[in-house]
């Protein structure tokens, strides 16, 4: 396994502690968390702003790297086997919620949300590696 897999196989024990973890991980801020929104309501914030749209992009940022990691780890799997990586994962934790966790809410919207934040994370390395290859070959360019 290259160094980039000993990675990833950290980030998925990371991945596995939130989603198991026998209470919302995000409990502990509710209270905090509610009064922001209210707040940002009565400043004129649009009600679509809110709680949902935060765990939302939550999830998509905590797969970001789930998709990253899975293009520098299995680097001859095209990008819908990396994406059905990120699937599996996610829906591996919202099914290990459903079975064994009733204080956590399993939901299709977090399986959407990680598989997003997978196909971002592909695409960031994919566009990096583009970039790169683009710019050596500008220097290649410019030394002859």
């Amino acid at each position: 396994m290259n160094p980039w897999g000993w990675v990833l196989v950290a980030y998925f024990a990371a991945l596995a502690i939130i989603g198991y973890w026998p209470t919302p991980v995000d409990e502990p801020a509710w209270e905090a968390l509610e009064a922001f929104f209210d707040w940002a309501h009565q400043q004129g914030a649009p009600r679509w702003f809110g709680y949902k749209l935060l765990e939302a992009g939550a999830n998509v940022l905590l797969f970001i790297p789930v998709g990253a990691l899975c293009v520098a780890t299995f680097r001859r799997n095209t990008w819908f086997q990396n994406v059905a990586i990120g699937v599996m994962v996610s829906a591996s934790m919202e099914l290990g919620q459903f079975l064994f966790l009733s204080r956590r809410d399993p939901s299709p919207r977090d399986l959407v949300t990680n598989a997003t934040g997978t196909v971002i994370g592909i695409f960031l390395v994919y566009a990096m590696a583009w970039w790169l290859r683009r710019r050596q070959a500008q220097r290649d360019q410019a030394a002859h």
